[in-house]
Protein backbone atom coordinates (compact mmCIF):
# COMPACT_ATOMS: atom_id res chain seq x y z
CA UNK A 1 0.00 0.00 0.00
CA UNK A 2 1.48 3.33 -1.06
CA UNK A 3 2.10 5.93 1.61
CA UNK A 4 3.37 9.48 1.49
CA UNK A 5 4.43 10.27 5.02
CA UNK A 6 6.35 13.45 5.73
CA UNK A 7 9.10 14.09 8.21
CA UNK A 8 8.29 16.10 11.29
CA UNK A 9 9.17 19.76 10.79
CA UNK A 10 11.79 19.69 13.56
CA UNK A 11 13.66 16.71 12.08
CA UNK A 12 17.46 16.90 12.06
CA UNK A 13 18.91 15.19 9.00
CA UNK A 14 22.53 14.08 8.69
CA UNK A 15 23.77 13.55 5.12
CA UNK A 16 27.19 11.96 4.66
CA UNK A 17 28.87 12.71 1.35
CA UNK A 18 27.02 16.03 1.29
CA UNK A 19 29.54 17.55 -1.13
CA UNK A 20 29.13 14.58 -3.45
CA UNK A 21 26.80 14.39 -6.42
CA UNK A 22 23.68 12.83 -4.89
CA UNK A 23 24.44 14.16 -1.41
CA UNK A 24 24.53 17.73 -2.72
CA UNK A 25 21.19 17.45 -4.51
CA UNK A 26 19.54 15.72 -1.57
CA UNK A 27 20.86 18.25 0.94
CA UNK A 28 19.66 21.12 -1.23
CA UNK A 29 16.24 19.52 -1.51
CA UNK A 30 15.87 19.11 2.25
CA UNK A 31 17.04 22.68 2.88
CA UNK A 32 14.55 24.06 0.36
CA UNK A 33 11.85 22.11 2.19
CA UNK A 34 12.77 23.92 5.40
CA UNK A 35 14.64 21.17 7.24
CA UNK A 36 17.88 21.43 9.21
CA UNK A 37 20.65 19.53 7.42
CA UNK A 38 24.07 18.62 8.76
CA UNK A 39 26.52 17.60 6.05
CA UNK A 40 29.65 15.49 6.32
CA UNK A 41 32.31 15.08 3.65
CA UNK A 42 36.07 14.60 3.71
CA UNK A 43 36.43 16.34 0.31
CA UNK A 44 38.90 13.75 -0.96
CA UNK A 45 40.58 14.08 -4.34
CA UNK A 46 39.12 11.01 -6.10
CA UNK A 47 37.86 13.63 -8.53
CA UNK A 48 38.23 17.43 -8.72
CA UNK A 49 37.84 18.75 -5.15
CA UNK A 50 36.91 22.18 -6.54
CA UNK A 51 33.65 20.76 -7.87
CA UNK A 52 32.89 19.44 -4.38
CA UNK A 53 33.76 22.79 -2.84
CA UNK A 54 31.49 24.61 -5.29
CA UNK A 55 28.60 22.30 -4.43
CA UNK A 56 29.31 22.92 -0.77
CA UNK A 57 29.42 26.69 -1.27
CA UNK A 58 25.93 26.55 -2.75
CA UNK A 59 24.66 24.69 0.31
CA UNK A 60 26.41 27.08 2.69
CA UNK A 61 24.06 29.90 1.61
CA UNK A 62 21.26 28.16 3.52
CA UNK A 63 21.21 29.19 7.19
CA UNK A 64 19.90 25.74 8.23
CA UNK A 65 22.97 23.97 6.81
CA UNK A 66 25.94 22.98 8.92
CA UNK A 67 29.02 21.14 7.71
CA UNK A 68 31.89 19.10 9.06
CA UNK A 69 34.90 17.87 7.12
CA UNK A 70 35.61 14.86 9.33
CA UNK A 71 36.54 11.54 7.80
CA UNK A 72 34.19 8.65 8.55
CA UNK A 73 37.19 6.47 9.38
CA UNK A 74 37.73 8.69 12.44
CA UNK A 75 35.42 6.89 14.84
CA UNK A 76 36.05 9.22 17.80
CA UNK A 77 35.19 12.35 15.81
CA UNK A 78 32.10 10.70 14.34
CA UNK A 79 30.88 9.56 17.75
CA UNK A 80 31.45 13.05 19.13
CA UNK A 81 29.38 14.54 16.32
CA UNK A 82 26.50 12.09 16.87
CA UNK A 83 26.58 12.72 20.61
CA UNK A 84 26.38 16.47 20.03
CA UNK A 85 24.00 16.54 17.08
CA UNK A 86 21.66 13.63 17.89
CA UNK A 87 20.36 13.34 14.31
CA UNK A 88 16.88 11.94 13.74
CA UNK A 89 17.59 10.65 10.23
CA UNK A 90 20.88 9.64 8.63
CA UNK A 91 21.30 9.32 4.87
CA UNK A 92 24.70 7.72 4.35
CA UNK A 93 25.91 8.48 0.83
CA UNK A 94 29.65 8.86 1.47
CA UNK A 95 31.65 6.07 -0.17
CA UNK A 96 34.57 5.36 -2.42
CA UNK A 97 32.81 5.18 -5.77
CA UNK A 98 33.81 3.72 -9.10
CA UNK A 99 33.89 0.16 -10.44
CA UNK A 100 37.11 0.54 -12.44
CA UNK A 101 39.00 2.40 -9.72
CA UNK A 102 38.33 -0.52 -7.36
CA UNK A 103 40.52 -2.66 -9.60
CA UNK A 104 43.37 -0.14 -9.40
CA UNK A 105 43.12 0.83 -5.73
CA UNK A 106 41.23 -1.84 -3.76
CA UNK A 107 42.32 -0.73 -0.29
CA UNK A 108 40.53 2.61 -0.65
CA UNK A 109 37.26 0.68 -0.77
CA UNK A 110 37.92 -1.22 2.42
CA UNK A 111 38.71 1.97 4.33
CA UNK A 112 35.74 4.01 3.15
CA UNK A 113 33.02 1.52 2.27
CA UNK A 114 33.57 -0.98 5.09
CA UNK A 115 35.31 0.78 7.99
CA UNK A 116 33.45 4.03 7.37
CA UNK A 117 30.10 2.26 7.21
CA UNK A 118 30.83 0.26 10.35
CA UNK A 119 31.52 3.51 12.19
CA UNK A 120 28.17 4.90 10.99
CA UNK A 121 26.38 1.77 12.20
CA UNK A 122 28.09 1.96 15.58
CA UNK A 123 27.21 5.63 15.93
CA UNK A 124 23.56 4.87 15.12
CA UNK A 125 23.67 2.08 17.68
CA UNK A 126 25.01 4.22 20.53
CA UNK A 127 23.09 7.38 19.60
CA UNK A 128 19.83 5.93 18.26
CA UNK A 129 18.29 7.38 15.11
CA UNK A 130 14.80 6.96 13.72
CA UNK A 131 16.02 5.73 10.34
CA UNK A 132 19.33 5.04 8.62
CA UNK A 133 19.30 5.02 4.83
CA UNK A 134 22.47 4.12 2.94
CA UNK A 135 23.69 3.97 -0.64
CA UNK A 136 24.00 0.56 -2.18
CA UNK A 137 24.36 0.06 -5.93
CA UNK A 138 22.98 -1.74 -8.95
CA UNK A 139 26.46 -3.27 -9.21
CA UNK A 140 25.48 -5.79 -6.51
CA UNK A 141 23.56 -7.67 -9.22
CA UNK A 142 26.93 -8.50 -10.78
CA UNK A 143 26.71 -11.52 -13.02
CA UNK A 144 22.91 -11.83 -12.80
CA UNK A 145 21.24 -12.32 -16.19
CA UNK A 146 17.53 -12.33 -15.32
CA UNK A 147 16.05 -8.88 -15.95
CA UNK A 148 14.64 -6.64 -14.73
CA UNK A 149 16.86 -6.86 -11.65
CA UNK A 150 14.63 -7.39 -8.64
CA UNK A 151 15.34 -6.98 -4.95
CA UNK A 152 13.89 -10.49 -4.66
CA UNK A 153 16.82 -11.89 -6.64
CA UNK A 154 19.94 -13.31 -5.03
CA UNK A 155 22.99 -11.01 -5.35
CA UNK A 156 25.84 -13.40 -4.63
CA UNK A 157 28.01 -12.98 -7.73
CA UNK A 158 29.66 -9.53 -7.73
CA UNK A 159 32.14 -8.82 -10.53
CA UNK A 160 34.03 -5.93 -8.89
CA UNK A 161 35.35 -5.18 -5.43
CA UNK A 162 33.20 -2.07 -5.36
CA UNK A 163 30.11 -4.26 -5.82
CA UNK A 164 31.32 -6.63 -3.11
CA UNK A 165 31.67 -3.77 -0.62
CA UNK A 166 28.14 -2.60 -1.38
CA UNK A 167 26.79 -6.11 -0.87
CA UNK A 168 28.76 -6.21 2.39
CA UNK A 169 27.08 -2.95 3.45
CA UNK A 170 23.67 -4.56 3.02
CA UNK A 171 24.74 -7.54 5.12
CA UNK A 172 26.21 -5.30 7.82
CA UNK A 173 23.05 -3.19 7.90
CA UNK A 174 20.87 -6.27 8.32
CA UNK A 175 23.03 -7.48 11.18
CA UNK A 176 22.65 -4.18 13.05
CA UNK A 177 18.92 -4.06 12.30
CA UNK A 178 18.59 -7.55 13.75
CA UNK A 179 20.85 -7.13 16.77
CA UNK A 180 20.02 -3.57 17.80
CA UNK A 181 16.70 -2.76 16.14
CA UNK A 182 18.15 0.03 13.96
CA UNK A 183 15.72 0.66 11.07
CA UNK A 184 17.81 0.54 7.89
CA UNK A 185 16.97 1.03 4.22
CA UNK A 186 19.44 0.19 1.45
CA UNK A 187 19.21 2.16 -1.79
CA UNK A 188 20.44 0.38 -4.91
CA UNK A 189 21.11 3.26 -7.30
CA UNK A 190 21.16 2.69 -11.06
CA UNK A 191 23.60 4.85 -13.12
CA UNK A 192 22.76 8.28 -11.76
CA UNK A 193 23.40 11.30 -13.98
CA UNK A 194 22.59 15.00 -14.10
CA UNK A 195 23.90 18.52 -13.32
CA UNK A 196 26.73 18.72 -10.80
CA UNK A 197 27.54 15.09 -11.62
CA UNK A 198 30.71 13.07 -11.12
CA UNK A 199 33.54 13.68 -13.61
CA UNK A 200 34.52 9.99 -13.50
CA UNK A 201 31.18 8.98 -15.04
CA UNK A 202 31.10 8.27 -18.77
CA UNK A 203 28.50 10.89 -19.73
CA UNK A 204 30.60 13.59 -18.03
CA UNK A 205 33.87 12.63 -19.71
CA UNK A 206 32.05 12.15 -23.04
CA UNK A 207 30.74 15.72 -22.83
CA UNK A 208 34.19 17.09 -22.00
CA UNK A 209 35.87 15.19 -24.84
CA UNK A 210 33.20 15.87 -27.46
CA UNK A 211 33.42 19.61 -26.77
CA UNK A 212 37.22 19.41 -27.01
CA UNK A 213 37.07 17.45 -30.29
CA UNK A 214 38.70 14.40 -28.69
CA UNK A 215 37.84 10.79 -29.43
CA UNK A 216 35.62 9.07 -26.89
CA UNK A 217 36.08 5.42 -25.93
CA UNK A 218 32.89 3.41 -26.34
CA UNK A 219 33.14 0.10 -24.53
CA UNK A 220 31.35 -3.10 -25.57
CA UNK A 221 30.96 -1.38 -28.97
CA UNK A 222 28.10 0.71 -27.58
CA UNK A 223 25.92 -2.35 -26.95
CA UNK A 224 25.90 -2.08 -23.17
CA UNK A 225 22.53 -1.17 -21.68
CA UNK A 226 22.15 0.99 -18.62
CA UNK A 227 19.14 2.08 -16.60
CA UNK A 228 20.21 5.75 -16.63
CA UNK A 229 18.47 7.56 -13.75
CA UNK A 230 18.24 11.33 -13.46
CA UNK A 231 19.36 12.73 -10.13
CA UNK A 232 16.08 14.54 -9.39
CA UNK A 233 14.26 11.20 -9.56
CA UNK A 234 16.80 9.69 -7.19
CA UNK A 235 16.29 12.55 -4.72
CA UNK A 236 12.50 12.33 -4.90
CA UNK A 237 12.61 8.64 -4.07
CA UNK A 238 15.07 9.08 -1.17
CA UNK A 239 12.99 11.90 0.29
CA UNK A 240 9.85 9.77 0.34
CA UNK A 241 11.66 6.71 1.65
CA UNK A 242 13.23 8.65 4.52
CA UNK A 243 9.81 8.99 6.11
CA UNK A 244 8.95 5.34 5.44
CA UNK A 245 10.65 3.62 8.34
CA UNK A 246 10.93 -0.14 7.77
CA UNK A 247 9.06 -2.37 10.17
CA UNK A 248 10.03 -5.91 11.12
CA UNK A 249 7.96 -8.70 9.65
CA UNK A 250 7.73 -11.34 12.39
CA UNK A 251 6.30 -13.87 9.91
CA UNK A 252 9.12 -13.49 7.41
CA UNK A 253 10.88 -16.63 6.17
CA UNK A 254 13.26 -17.17 3.28
CA UNK A 255 10.63 -19.42 1.72
CA UNK A 256 8.65 -16.30 0.86
CA UNK A 257 11.29 -15.40 -1.70
CA UNK A 258 11.43 -11.81 -0.45
CA UNK A 259 15.09 -10.97 0.10
CA UNK A 260 14.44 -7.24 0.43
CA UNK A 261 12.86 -7.41 3.88
CA UNK A 262 13.25 -9.42 7.04
CA UNK A 263 12.10 -10.20 10.55
CA UNK A 264 14.32 -7.19 11.40
CA UNK A 265 13.44 -3.53 10.59
CA UNK A 266 15.30 -3.78 7.27
CA UNK A 267 14.45 -2.99 3.64
CA UNK A 268 16.16 -2.79 0.25
CA UNK A 269 14.92 -0.82 -2.77
CA UNK A 270 16.06 -0.38 -6.34
CA UNK A 271 16.04 3.25 -7.46
CA UNK A 272 16.28 3.26 -11.23
CA UNK A 273 14.55 4.56 -14.32
CA UNK A 274 12.99 1.17 -15.18
CA UNK A 275 13.92 1.80 -18.81
CA UNK A 276 17.39 0.65 -19.94
CA UNK A 277 18.96 2.35 -22.95
CA UNK A 278 21.84 1.20 -25.12
CA UNK A 279 25.00 3.19 -24.59
CA UNK A 280 25.10 3.95 -28.31
CA UNK A 281 21.68 5.63 -28.17
CA UNK A 282 22.62 7.49 -25.00
CA UNK A 283 25.61 8.95 -26.88
CA UNK A 284 23.36 9.96 -29.79
CA UNK A 285 21.11 11.89 -27.41
CA UNK A 286 24.15 13.49 -25.78
CA UNK A 287 25.53 14.54 -29.20
CA UNK A 288 22.23 16.25 -30.02
CA UNK A 289 22.20 18.05 -26.68
CA UNK A 290 25.78 19.26 -27.22
CA UNK A 291 25.31 20.04 -30.90
CA UNK A 292 28.39 18.08 -31.99
CA UNK A 293 29.02 14.59 -33.30
CA UNK A 294 31.57 12.57 -31.35
CA UNK A 295 34.63 10.85 -32.74
CA UNK A 296 34.30 7.31 -31.40
CA UNK A 297 36.69 4.47 -30.72
CA UNK A 298 34.81 1.21 -30.20
CA UNK A 299 36.37 -1.16 -27.71
CA UNK A 300 35.56 -4.45 -25.93
CA UNK A 301 33.93 -4.48 -22.52
CA UNK A 302 36.16 -3.59 -19.59
CA UNK A 303 36.88 -5.83 -16.62
CA UNK A 304 34.33 -5.34 -13.84
CA UNK A 305 31.60 -4.08 -16.18
CA UNK A 306 28.29 -5.82 -16.82
CA UNK A 307 26.42 -5.86 -20.14
CA UNK A 308 23.06 -4.66 -18.81
CA UNK A 309 21.34 -3.06 -15.84
CA UNK A 310 17.57 -2.82 -15.57
CA UNK A 311 15.74 -1.92 -12.36
CA UNK A 312 12.47 -3.43 -11.23
CA UNK A 313 11.00 -0.53 -9.21
CA UNK A 314 7.54 -1.99 -8.62
CA UNK A 315 8.04 -1.86 -4.85
CA UNK A 316 8.63 1.92 -5.06
CA UNK A 317 5.31 2.32 -6.82
CA UNK A 318 3.63 0.11 -4.24
CA UNK A 319 5.20 1.56 -1.11
CA UNK A 320 5.63 5.28 -1.87
CA UNK A 321 3.64 5.81 -5.07
CA UNK A 322 6.82 6.65 -6.96
CA UNK A 323 7.70 6.41 -10.64
CA UNK A 324 10.74 8.03 -12.30
CA UNK A 325 9.73 11.06 -14.38
CA UNK A 326 12.77 12.15 -16.42
CA UNK A 327 13.62 10.93 -19.92
CA UNK A 328 17.26 10.82 -20.99
CA UNK A 329 16.46 13.45 -23.61
CA UNK A 330 15.37 15.91 -20.93
CA UNK A 331 17.97 14.80 -18.42
CA UNK A 332 20.94 15.07 -20.76
CA UNK A 333 19.76 18.45 -22.05
CA UNK A 334 19.72 19.71 -18.46
CA UNK A 335 23.17 18.26 -17.80
CA UNK A 336 24.74 19.78 -20.92
CA UNK A 337 23.21 23.17 -20.13
CA UNK A 338 24.73 23.04 -16.64
CA UNK A 339 28.08 21.78 -17.93
CA UNK A 340 28.46 24.58 -20.46
CA UNK A 341 27.57 27.19 -17.86
CA UNK A 342 29.80 25.77 -15.14
CA UNK A 343 32.85 25.26 -17.37
CA UNK A 344 32.08 28.34 -19.48
CA UNK A 345 31.90 26.38 -22.73
CA UNK A 346 32.54 27.31 -25.45
CA UNK A 347 35.59 29.17 -24.17
CA UNK A 348 35.29 31.97 -26.73
CA UNK A 349 31.69 32.81 -25.77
Amino acid sequence: MATNQKLESTAKILVTGAAGFIGYHLSRYWLEQGYAVYGLDNLNDYYDPQLKKDRLNNLAHHPAFQFSGIDLKDKDELDHLFRRLRPDYVVHLAAQAGVRYSIENPYAYLDSNLTGFLNILEACRHYPVRHLLYASSSSVYGGNTIVPFSTNHHVDHPVSLYAATKKANELMAHTYSHLYGIPTTGLRFFTVYGPWGRPDMAYFSFTRDILAGKTIKVFNHGQMERDFTYVDDIVAAIARLTARIPQPNPDWTEADGDFSSSSAPYKIYNIGNNNPEKLGYFIEVLEKAIGQVANKEYLPMQAGDVPRTYADVSDLARDIDFQPQTSIEDGLAAFVSWYKAYYKEPKHA
